[in-house]
């Protein structure tokens, strides 16, 4: 009987935007932390960042997510104004309650101390702000006297009850209750307000902005205490602030590339923690969890920062928070190469979900085809590049390949030989040389090489056919052409060489045998998506085929019985497949545009 089960799932990074705040979250144990990328939120342990779980429930972008303070749930909310309050104690994680509280974008989540009440902000039309009973949904007051979309919002831990926000007007708003009332609006900040908490204990709060300044208050009365640091704390817009468990600390960071730590008590610099030079090395969010110091940085590498060494970080935990647009897999099967949407590549070990990037000169823009021969790890671009980099290794090769028409994928050979598939043109490669360029009436949409290194196969796009032709030495002649019923999107040969699979723009998988001359095998045809089948990959006993598609779903396909189809349904939940590939007969591994990279083990 067939199943399957995922086994791991190595997950994106947060998306981040110049300039603007976003939030973490951490759970009350100081065990995980939680963040949004695209329609997930993903949870990633804090000792073993590759130990990771994804939610997938929601249908728009979500913005932020915070545990209860009991750990029993997690409230995350969208672009669309909804909440949606799930369990935390199953891997199902279960909805409970789903509200809409305002008509926008939410930005910030705040729960009472006893989990049973919710605070939210944003970008309302009539409301910017609100507060909620979580079971029930009814309201808790009204937080009015805000004019633009609230940015940050908070709620003080012990009683007497409070909740502060700060936004686009400039101003914090303090509340007393429940039910919650205005009391007075707090305009020191001369530039937007980004982020504002209580610290743990209740008797202070922050709020800093985009103009470098924080600044301290009374948690019970909002009595102005003092400026933080005297004056302008930093040299950037401040992004977040989290303050230690003992409240006797806080930290800030800023777009001036830096994390500050601040003593509480003497209003004093402890440590500053200098991230980089470059435009992506500004701070955009922060939290002190537990014994961790996180910041994420504009390129969304998680930072673990040092207190007894602000000079480096213990450890960055980096990935892509682009979408993934190719991946490949080592010849050992050992590491998977992803590459995204801004050119940035990255490796992870199959096994541990130990990670790094590729450093240095390399592709300027999205990655079309990539793949992995003989110690170096080719990839194409949409900057017209082909380039080879030496495997394992972390840095790019030095020179690139510049073809005269775009690429659009890369299918690789044996001893340094591959074929460049471009849209006017197909090149054969060699050790990063070219060799032979061979002009073409059709647009090119993807190119291969048999498994024996005797011929090549491209797809057309307007004439649906697939162009054959004979390797000698390093040019190609004219075979044959096949009609197929649409264009190809993705080729793939079995191991044994005797199988190639089309996969077309028509939802159609075609199977032909290459032994037979490349004779379509019959009733196969009736191998079919229900979108647009994005890549192949056959498993190394060259008896089952997976397909992957943009309508979620990934389907593996036996030749020993025709019209049967084994599918793991929503493989990657709101999210189209772009690579599939088998790691053994019985393990597969895929990646999406939600950025995650999963492992199944597959029983056949």
């Amino acid at each position: 009987m067939s199943g399957y089960e995922q086994t791991c799932v190595f997950p994106a990074l947060p998306r981040t935007q110049r300039a603007t705040a976003f939030t973490l979250g951490g759970d009350p144990k100081g065990k995980n932390i939680l963040y949004c990328f695209g329609q997930s939120v993903v949870i990633r342990d804090l000792e073993n960042p590759a130990i990771a779980d994804v939610y997938t429930q929601h249908v728009a972008k979500t913005t932020v997510a915070k545990y209860a303070p009991s750990g029993f749930y997690i409230a995350s909310a969208d672009e669309s104004g909804k909440v949606r309050i799930w369990d935390t104690t199953q891997k199902e994680h279960i909805l409970k309650y789903e509200y809409q509280p305002i008509a926008g974008a939410i930005k910030d989540i705040a729960w009472s101390p006893d989990s049973k009440r919710i605070a939210i902000c944003g970008d309302g039309k009539e409301k910017f702000a609100h507060c909620f009973l979580w079971d029930t949904g009814s309201s808790v007051g009204e937080l009015v006297g805000i004019s633009k979309v609230a940015n940050s919002i908070d709620y003080r831990a012990t009683r007497p009850f409070r909740i502060i926000t700060g936004g686009d007007d400039n101003t914090t708003t303090f509340y007393e209750g429940p039910p919650f009332k205005f009391k007075m609006s707090l305009a020191e900040h001369t530039r937007f307000v980004n982020c504002v908490r209580f610290s743990p204990n209740g008797e202070r709060f922050v709020t800093v902005g985009a103009d470098g300044k924080g600044f301290i208050y009374d948690g019970k009365t909002a009595e102005l205490i003092g400026e933080l640091g005297g004056g302008k704390a930093h040299d950037g817009g401040i992004y977040g602030c989290s303050w230690s468990p003992d409240s006797n600390q806080l930290i800030t960071c800023s777009g001036d590339k830096t994390v500050k730590l601040w003593d509480m008590e003497q209003n004093s610099v402890v440590s500053t923690f200098v991230m980089g030079k470059d435009i992506e090395d500004q701070q955009l969010s922060c939290l002190w969890q537990g014994d961790y110091l996180l910041s994420v940085s504009l390129n969304g590498y998680i930072n673990y920062l040092d207190k007894s060494n602000p000079s480096s970080p213990i450890r960055i935990v980096k990935g892509h928070n682009q979408p993934i647009s190719s991946m490949a897999l080592s010849e050992d099967k050992c590491t998977v190469y992803t590459a995204d949407n801004s050119g940035r590549i990255t490796h992870w070990d199959t096994s541990t979900g130990a990670h790094d990037v590729i450093c240095g000169k390399g592709h300027k823009n999205k990655v079309s085809g990539m793949g992995v021969q003989g110690g170096n790890l080719i990839t194409c671009s949409m900057d017209d590049s082909v380039r080879y980099t030496h495997v394992p290794g972390t840095e790019y090769g030095p020179d690139a390949v510049t073809m005269d028409s775009q690429p659009q994928g890369v299918g690789l050979g044996k001893d340094g030989l591959s074929v460049v598939a471009c849209t006017n043109e197909v090149v054969v490669v060699r050790n990063g040389r070219k060799m032979f360029s061979l002009p073409v009436d059709f647009e090119v949409t993807a190119a291969g090489i048999h498994p024996n290194q005797t011929q090549v196969v491209v797809g057309g796009k307007a004439d649906k056919k697939l162009h054959v032709y004979n390797l000698a030495g390093d040019t190609l002649v004219d075979c044959k052409t096949v009609p197929l019923k649409d264009a190809v999107t993705a080729f793939a040969f079995s191991p044994d060489g005797r199988y190639l699979s089309c996969a077309q723009t028509s939802r159609h998988i075609t199977t032909l045998d290459v032994t037979a001359g490349y004779e379509i095998i019959q009733n196969l045809d009736a191998w079919m998506q229900n979108a647009k089948v994005t890549c192949l990959a056959w498993n190394p006993s060259s008896t089952h085929l997976a397909s992957g598609s943009l309508d979620t779903n990934i389907i593996i396909w036996t030749l020993a019985k025709p019209f049967d189809r084994f599918e793991l349904k929503g493989a990657h939940p709101m999210s189209q497949i772009v690579g599939v590939d088998w790691l053994s007969d019985h393990k597969l591994i895929s990646v999406g545009i939600d950025n995650s990279i999963r492992e199944w083990d597959i029983k056949l």
